[in-house]
């Protein structure tokens, strides 16, 4: 390919830089699904992965005068040459309707028709000639969309209506962790269950493997054969559409819009409620959470229920990431100096990198990560100054956080950490300050005012920090515009400090930390999500673990609650936090007067509003120690080889946290099958 390119005049790194990201989820869940894609292949294993090809996906950001603006993402305008279409295989999507009980039995009639065209992506494996497929589904209206219309003479209107219909897989809803009650979402949900339902069976029913017939009829081996993995509650209507299917038969449903799959929802609901009474058991093969129960036993509170009948169907599956796009791909010097002392078998095998742990005290191991990582620091700040006409000082602290904006992954703490540490800095400018360049990036929701709010704060405290004279190169404040896939593939490999700052029991798991730990950045992080597994893996020693446990929320919560039934107050009191600590103070103050905002001093008084009286995620309760954490990083940066030794400690620990270990357990404790090591021969090799 490097040859190819050349001989064409090409240069392959401006190819990919020109590439467009094909944004086709929201935060971490889909980014997820691509690294299981990979690890599937990989490990050899037969899967497709289903989708919905949205026309645009996840906006661009753009960010003018500190506000984000949302512009489509037509990430397909120059075509996508790495997708077929494949109309041979095109289906039937029915919406809408109305149920008739006829001596025939029930038939669904007056459906409006959507056809679901698939467009096949090639998946390969690493190294094993392995090909499977992500096979992403696209709304076509049929051609007699709209036939009333056509038969009045209203030929215009009905060519017209029929981007009404192909509407379904214009557009990805951009929220992340919040229901989108919307009716174009939900047909968006059961347009790709019912169309990816229909491939899977017709494919079961043409598949030739422990089946004599020409078209198998029998579906007594289809759990034996086939194993539905649904990525989150958003294909959750596969559930009752299975039934449906194999209860009525492929005459189709959905009358205003869900109300066959209701009635089937409320049959699965009694019958669970039937066998709970006489206490029997029978079901799916078993719900996964992305973190340990151990972690997550608050949230069993939520299915006590179906946790007391049968608690062996919950499982943990610990979420993990692809070491070949989040190592070898993206941090190429890492991947050669860790190669070198261990060998190239840690790419399939990413527990392998505990053998760094013989190299944490190997001093030319250790300048060789250090410089690996001055390296990536300098070629990102090169990055800057080209794409955003920002200059920053390589050799400062890069303190990076990254992740969708939201009110629980506390940006807003990040915020004032650096109002202190910039109060600190004026007040005091001869003393010596660890330089430190924060970057903050992710996209808010469009209709989330709060998180817009906060991208406004972050961008208006840049500038007040950026230009004061006092300050200089000690404190930067940068928020990376557009933050997705391949600029994230550039800053990670670049930090040092990764914030994974949430409040501890409100993040699921996350994989950004994972990311991280594997390019050698330390985290600074609550108990929360996956910062508890990577503490447990390379000890908490090794991380900078500050603020309220799970348990220490909860018992606030619960006095809280106990306050509002007895005494009507609430035991979190962000007031008392305000008034008894000084910094905290000045720092509320300064963006409630307008000191970041002098042309329009009111401008951040929602925030200030919400922190002070109605903050969920109790920022106020964890600034001490956050700041007092950030005091340590500062103090251990400033002896690079003790800072570099934790890093080796840090990459050497996060073997655990590799997507193919995931997938291997997903596919021997829940879907039944053995990944295999076989590498299939190439198409020049004649097989046996």
């Amino acid at each position: 390919m490097f040859y190819f390119s050349q001989q064409l005049g090409l240069d392959l790194e401006e190819l990919e830089e020109i590439e467009e990201d094909a944004g086709l989820g929201n935060g971490g869940l889909g980014r997820l699904a691509a690294c299981f894609l990979d690890s599937m292949a990989t490990l050899g294993l037969g899967a497709y992965g289903y989708g919905i090809r949205y026309e645009f996906g996840i906006f661009n950001q753009k960010v003018v005068d500190g506000w984000q603006v949302e512009e489509a993402d037509d990430w397909l305008r120059y075509g996508n040459p790495w997708e077929k279409a494949r109309p041979e295989y095109m289906l039937p999507v029915h919406f809408y309707g109305r149920v008739d009980h006829t001596p025939d039995g029930i038939k669904w009639v007056d459906t409006q028709v959507i056809l679901a065209m698939p467009y096949d992506t090639p998946v390969p494996g690493y190294k094993n000639n392995t090909v499977n497929t992500m096979r992403l589904w696209s709304a076509k209206a049929p051609n007699d969309f709209n036939l009333e219309e056509f038969n009045v003479g209203d030929y215009i209107q009905a060519v017209l209506d029929r981007n009404l219909a192909e509407n379904i897989s214009r557009v990805l809803y951009p929220n992340d962790n919040f229901f989108e009650g919307k009716e174009l979402r939900l047909k968006q949900e059961y347009f790709v269950v019912a169309a990816t339902l229909q491939d899977i069976i017709r494919r079961f029913k043409s598949s030739k493997f422990g089946c004599r017939d020409p078209v198998r009829t029998c579906f007594e081996t289809f759990p034996d054969k086939v194993a539905i993995q649904l990525n989150d509650t958003h294909p959750a209507l596969s559930i009752p559409e299975l039934m449906r299917i194999f209860v009525v038969g492929f005459y189709f449903t959905f009358s205003p819009i869900c109300f066959w799959h209701l009635e089937i929802i409320y049959a699965i609901n009694q019958k669970h409620l039937d066998v709970s009474s006489l206490n029997l058991r029978r079901g799916s093969a078993g719900l996964n959470g992305p973190r340990s129960l151990k972690a997550s036993k608050s949230k069993l509170n939520l299915f006590k229920d179906f946790y007391d009948i049968e608690p062996e169907k919950f499982q943990n599956k610990t979420n993990g990431i692809t070491p070949r796009r989040w190592l070898l791909l993206c941090n190429p010097g890492l991947s050669d100096i860790i190669a070198e002392k261990i060998g190239e078998d840690f790419l399939t095998d990413l527990s392998q990198l505990k053998k760094l742990l013989d190299f944490v005290d190997d001093e030319a191991f250790i300048r060789d990560v250090a410089k690996v990582k001055q390296e990536n620091k300098q070629k990102f700040s090169a990055y800057l100054v080209e794409q955003y006409k920002v200059k920053i000082n390589p050799s400062s602290m890069f303190d990076v956080h990254v992740k969708r904006i939201h009110e629980y992954k506390r940006q807003l703490l990040n915020c004032l950490h650096i109002i202190t540490l910039y109060n600190r800095i004026r007040k005091d400018p001869k003393k010596s300050y660890v330089p430190r360049t924060v970057m903050i990036g992710g996209k808010a929701a469009p209709g989330y005012h709060m998180a817009k709010m906060i991208i406004k704060l972050i961008t208006s405290i840049g500038d007040v920090v950026n230009n004061d004279p006092y300050i200089g190169e000690r404190l930067k404040v940068i928020f990376l515009e557009n933050y997705r896939v391949s600029l994230a593939e550039k800053v990670i490999p670049a930090a040092d400090l990764s914030e994974q700052i949430s409040t501890a029991g409100t993040e699921a798991s996350g994989t950004g930390n994972m990311k991280f730990m594997l390019n050698g950045a330390l985290t600074i992080g609550t108990m929360d999500g996956a910062n508890v597994e990577m503490a447990e893996e390379a000890g908490e020693e090794n991380l900078f673990i500050f603020g309220m446990r799970v348990e220490d929320v909860e018992a606030m919560d619960k006095k809280g609650l106990a306050d509002i039934i007895f005494v009507f107050s609430f035991r979190y009191n962000a007031k008392e936090y305000y008034d008894r600590i000084p910094e905290l103070r000045q720092a509320i103050d300064q963006i409630n007067s307008g000191f970041f905002s002098p042309d329009d001093p009111g401008r951040f008084r929602d925030i200030v509003n919400m922190l002070m009286y109605h903050d969920r995620f109790k920022v106020f309760a964890d600034y001490e120690a956050y700041i007092k954490c950030q005091g340590q990083v500062d103090q251990l940066y400033m002896n690079p080889r003790e800072w570099t030794k934790k890093v080796i400690k840090n990459i050497a620990c996060s073997g655990k946290f590799s997507s193919d270990r995931t997938i291997t357990e997903y596919a021997r404790e829940i879907w039944g099958v053995e990944p295999s090591a076989v590498k299939i021969p190439p198409p020049n090799i004649p097989r046996e």
